[in-house]
């Protein structure tokens, strides 16, 4: 095996800024990555939701609806974290997903109970704020024309 301990500093390397001006593209926009991993976890906790607060009997409808945005808000979560440049444009997305969030106890749902209704509106406003996190971050590191 070759011996790389006598490598030198990184500065007289020829291509030293082309690699720092590469790094920096790769990394632009990355601001936003403290804000990945809670988009991620309210998509996991919506999604178990009907589950912890046992209303998949009562309000079956319900149930599977935040099953589906729960595993949504988390597969945006994940294009956020693998695809930043391509996916902050769906930050408002997330934005609409949580507004519909908060609506849909009483549009998807059958009499809803106070419990299941705070649930999806304390979901929903959080999904809000991401989403607005995510997008101003968005727009703050977009390259000026």
């Amino acid at each position: 095996m070759a011996d790389v301990s006598h490598r030198g500093d990184m500065t007289s390397h020829p291509d030293v800024s082309e690699m720092r001006e590469r790094y920096a593209r790769m990394l632009g926009g990355r601001d936003v990555a403290l804000v990945d991993g809670p988009v991620f976890l309210l998509g996991l906790y919506c999604a178990v939701s009907p589950w912890i607060l046992h209303y998949t009997t009562s309000q079956p409808a319900l149930a599977a609806h935040n099953l589906i945005m729960g595993i949504a808000i988390g597969l945006l979560a994940l294009g956020f974290t693998t695809a930043p440049a391509r996916m902050y444009g769906l930050s408002w997305a997330m934005c609409a997903m949580g507004v519909w969030m908060i609506i849909a106890p009483w549009i998807v749902g059958s009499g809803p109970d106070t419990g299941v209704i705070v649930n999806n509106v304390v979901i929903g406003a959080l999904a809000v704020i991401l989403g607005m996190m995510c997008a101003g971050t968005a727009a703050k590191s977009a390259p000026m024309p």
